[in-house]
C-alpha cells in the first residue's frame, strides 16, 4: 500500500496555479476581476 504524503502549502499553490493557467475561463474571470478593480480605484 503506497503512503500517503502531505502536500506542502507552496506545492498545492504552484498545483493550483497549473491548473489555473491551463484554465481559459477561469483565467479571464481573473483578468475581469482585477481590471474591475483597477477601474474602480482610478474612478475614487
Amino acid at each position: 500500500m503506497r503512503r500517503i504524503r502531505k502536500r506542502s502549502f507552496e506545492e498545492l499553490v504552484l498545483e493550483n496555479k497549473q491548473l489555473l493557467l491551463k484554465d481559459e475561463e477561469a483565467l479571464r474571470k481573473i483578468e475581469d476581476r482585477l481590471e474591475e478593480k483597477m477601474l474602480n480605484k482610478a474612478a475614487e
